[in-house]
């Protein structure tokens, strides 16, 4: 034969059984019905008992091996294919025992990490997937975060990946990877959060080509414009990277002390909370699919927003857009936690479901974060804004009062000031307030 014969099609019942290529090995063509076949029939061919025959039957075993010439090719391409291999492992890595014994050879560790480096979107794709399944398997899940820490190109090349690929699928499995890493290991953050601010001591040769210096934020910046309007989950890993970089005070750092890289990111986040989530013309509903995105969003604009006083790019009235999207996710968050008027308490399925509902933990996470931000804009409201709050909406006698409702008692001194601003704006609306929260003209 001049070269390794293709692949084989699958059969019409397989296309029928598997639908959207369920069967296929990998990204492949390659069926798995079609492995464990050559397989099988391979064990008999080798059987001693099928080696006693009659003439006639070694001339049928001569034609068998004439057959199974082309299939044995197929597999021999198949496991040249560093995707498969990769892809392979991936799928036996979901199980505990092979996952502890492929993640204590370190040998194989060495090289798996090494696929990092690969050109070859589907190899990475799969090398993603398998280091995912590990980290998220407690046993092994510290002798991996050790392992990338000892090669730093790992860093390299994950950058690269999230910087330059168009590829979503991959820019969503290296997210979560790096997501994984974030949250399991601070200190390893720390690292990558420093990486990009370390210079080499030495400049370049004249003849050497200068190497690029990855920042974290920017990468992920880049990633997550990318998977935005395709993949929202991914955008969800993306943004809760962020969120992760904004719990230490180095990745407040990286974002807010090059004004390109706050800039970016704060425009990113600004228009994605007031012109894509939880828009005024969807339904209130939609905050359970988005409550976790949000509370990301949020997290990182107000850790960006306390340090407004160094950043030019935060504009004044940038504040009333942000008030409206914030007292919109409060107002749909009451709706979302009210139980349904004819509902009957019981030990019913859908009772537990609807108690679920009301105690649901990330809405309260949602509900913390909004609040604290909410709270730091009203701080800085001046009359002019106010005003203008009024005239455009945003400070409506139903928004002030969701916002009173939500603030109160925690943030009683800022909403104080606010009623201090509104008495001379509209006095008529800052009395009836005060009407509607008694315990906030006791105060006054």
């Amino acid at each position: 034969m001049d070269r390794n014969p293709s692949p084989p099609l699958p059969s019409p019942d397989q296309d029928e059984e598997e639908g959207a290529g369920g069967d296929c090995i990998g990204s492949t063509v390659y069926s798995k019905h079609w492995l464990f076949g050559v397989l099988s029939r391979l064990i008999q061919i080798v059987n001693p008992e099928n080696t006693k025959s009659s003439s006639d039957d070694e001339e049928q075993q001569m034609e068998l091996d004439e057959e199974m010439e082309n299939e044995i090719c197929r597999v021999w391409d198949m496991s040249m294919d560093e995707e498969i291999c990769v892809g392979i492992l991936g799928n036996m890595a979901c199980f505990q025992e092979i996952c502890m014994s492929i993640s204590s050879d370190k040998n194989l560790g060495q090289v798996l990490l090494h696929c990092l480096y690969d050109s070859d979107p589907p190899t990475l794709l799969e090398t993603s997937r398998l280091l995912l399944t590990c980290l998220s398997q407690t046993e092994v899940a510290s002798v991996w975060v050790e392992r990338i820490r000892e090669y730093p190109a790992v860093y390299d090349s994950i950058c690269f990946i999230m910087s330059s690929s168009t590829n979503v699928d991959l820019l969503v499995k290296v997210g979560e990877v790096v997501d994984k890493l974030f949250d399991l290991d601070e200190k390893l953050m720390l690292e990558w959060i420093r990486n990009g601010a370390v210079q080499p001591l030495d400049p370049p040769q004249e003849d050497s080509e200068e190497q690029p210096v990855f920042k974290i934020v920017p990468c992920v910046l880049e990633a997550a414009k990318q998977v935005r309007s395709e993949n929202p989950e991914g955008l969800d890993v993306y943004m809760h990277i962020l969120q992760l970089l904004t719990t230490v005070d180095d990745g407040i750092q990286a974002i807010v002390q090059c004004p390109d890289t706050g800039k970016d990111t704060w425009n990113l986040l600004f228009d994605l909370v007031c012109h894509e989530f939880c828009q005024s013309d969807d339904p209130p509903i939609i905050l359970q699919e988005q409550k976790t995105v949000l509370a990301s969003v949020y997290s990182v604009l107000s850790a960006i927003y306390a340090s407004r006083a160094e950043q030019e790019y935060l504009k004044i009235e940038e504040d009333l857009p942000l008030i409206d999207s914030l007292i919109r996710v409060l107002q749909n968050m009451e709706h979302c936690q009210k139980k349904p008027e004819n509902s009957v308490d019981s030990n019913t399925e859908e009772t537990q479901k609807s108690d679920l509902t009301q105690d649901d933990f990330h809405l309260k996470i949602l509900k913390d974060i909004s609040c604290e931000f909410l709270s730091n804009i009203f701080q800085i409201l001046t009359k002019e804004t106010v005003a203008q709050g009024l005239k455009e909406g945003q400070l409506s006698k139903e928004k002030c009062s969701c916002a009173f409702q939500n603030l109160l008692p925690f943030y009683s001194p800022v909403i104080e000031d606010f009623l201090k601003i509104l008495h001379e704006v509209d006095k008529t609306l800052a009395d009836d307030l005060e009407k509607s929260f008694p315990s906030l003209k006791a105060q006054t």
